[in-house]
């Protein structure tokens, strides 16, 4: 009976130390698996995070506006300090001894001409003079301010023009020191151009009263020769005595013509000498004229 009664104990102790045994495992074991998931969601996220943004992230959103109460107010100018403005229109201010003190200024008179003409009619197809004539014609000089054209300005002291009797008559003389020509707005490669062409054809000095100019380009290979004396040809190359073709002919006047002499605000007394492009016609004159 002792052997049987001492078994239920002994099987009681190991039960309870096996049930508490059980439960200490099982909390043991408990808190390893839920501390091992903790430590697994943490590195999870930290693995998640470190990998970069997702991959679909969302737009950039644009700056917002600043509304009206957050721009800049302007400053204001003072009133005793206003900004200048210059048009291209007003004159330029110059000292009374200044070159444009001259734009505007015409100067009316009389010019004593005398023409030489030559031809090739000799035997020997060598230039000489066939004739001389003399004349007087009313004459202008105009001088402005000097010419623009596209990105270009004349680079002379102020632009000249001047006018010896009527541009269809036999012996009339014309000088313009620049011109705006209207041109193609391409090149003939097809590049844009401006179409406001400058073309200076006189080279002028002018200081305190001396002007000396000089025509530098008769601007014959453009075809906008304005630098001519219109003088008549016969019918005939070297039959003077077929007679002449009426009205004249314009020769262009070649490079190395001069004009030259006093100029200033109330007088202009000035000599101009030079010969044709084409060697036909040889040319010197005086004008005296007063400004009005």
């Amino acid at each position: 009976m002792t052997p049987v009664r001492r078994m239920p104990g002994i099987g009681r102790t190991r039960l309870v130390a096996a049930v508490s045994t059980g439960l200490l495992c099982a909390a043991l074991a408990g808190c390893g698996h839920d501390g091992a998931a903790t430590a697994d969601a943490s590195t999870a996220s930290a693995t998640t995070l470190a990998s970069g943004p997702p991959t679909s992230a969302p737009a950039s959103l644009p700056e917002p506006t600043p509304s009206a109460s957050d721009a800049p107010t302007p400053t204001p100018t003072p009133a005793d300090e206003p900004a200048a403005t210059t048009s291209p229109d007003e004159p330029i201010a110059a000292d009374a001894s200044g070159a444009a003190a001259l734009w505007g200024k015409r100067y009316s008179g009389t010019a004593s001409i005398s023409v030489d003409i030559y031809d090739y009619c000799t035997t020997d197809g060598s230039r000489r003079r066939a004739d001389s004539q003399s004349y007087s014609m009313n004459s202008t000089l105009d001088l402005s301010r000097p010419k623009t054209g596209g990105d270009e300005t004349e680079s002379n002291p102020f632009s000249m023009l001047f006018a010896a009797g009527d541009p269809s008559q036999a012996g009339a003389v014309s000088f313009w020191s620049s011109a705006v020509s209207t041109t193609s707005s391409q090149d003939l490669a097809g590049n844009p151009r401006d179409p406001h062409l400058l073309l200076t054809y006189w080279d002028i000095e002018w200081s305190d009263g001396d002007m000396n100019a000089r025509l530098t380009d008769p601007h014959t290979q453009q075809a906008v020769a304005l630098n001519l004396l219109n003088w008549p040809s016969p019918v005939v190359a070297c039959r003077s005595d077929l007679g002449r073709l009426p009205g004249g002919y314009p020769h262009a006047l070649a490079s190395g013509t001069t004009f030259a002499g006093r100029l200033d605000g109330s007088t202009a007394s000035l000599s101009a000498e030079g010969s044709s492009t084409d060697g036909q016609v040889a040319f010197r004159f005086e004008f005296d004229g007063s400004a009005s």
